[in-house]
């Protein structure tokens, strides 16, 4: 038979700490813990408020805090870890007033004529590799580069994209 919620609490409120501490062994990580224990009560809890309840409930709940201990650590993000340590900067200094003009500009031209500028200069992607990722052929990929940057010399000056220039925004 099913057990009551109010047995499922009282469970919950004996084992909790040993489960903690439990966890807190696996991880040592307190909070990591208390998530861990948190995420073992309500799979514990599923089980409880079934027809066929585990007969040995703190067996249940210790293997089932081990099995979700195991499938936290193989997921993609657990090994992420908040640092005090910034990452260095990047190695050179960049025209942020350029760079926003630029971006506010490039979003003004037609989808393909952008497509083809970030893949070809911000990407620093081949004639035949834009062309191949955008279904273009590689003569299409030229005359659309030529004519995109055209309208973006037209609005950000004569003198906008230097060959300098265009080394500090991509």
């Amino acid at each position: 038979m099913a057990g009551s919620a109010e047995g499922f609490k009282e469970f919950a409120t004996s084992c909790s700490g040993r489960l903690f501490r439990t966890a807190w062994l696996l991880t040592g990580d307190w909070h990591l813990a208390e998530d861990l224990v948190q995420e073992t009560l309500g799979k514990v809890y599923r089980a409880w408020t079934k027809r066929s309840r585990p007969d040995d409930p703190v067996a249940y709940a210790r293997t089932t805090l081990v099995r979700t201990f195991i499938t936290h650590r193989r997921r993609r993000g657990s090994a992420e870890r908040p640092s005090d340590a910034l990452p260095d900067l990047p190695a050179g200094e960049t025209d942020v007033a350029l760079r926003v003009t630029l971006i506010d500009t490039l979003a003004r031209l037609d989808a393909k004529d952008r497509a083809v500028l970030v893949l070809r200069y911000w990407e620093d992607r081949s004639v035949d590799e834009t062309a191949a990722e955008l279904g273009l052929s590689a003569g299409a990929v030229r005359s659309r580069s030529f004519r995109a940057l055209d309208r973006l010399r037209a609005v950000l000056g004569t003198d906008g994209l230097t060959p300098t220039t265009q080394n500090e925004v991509s």
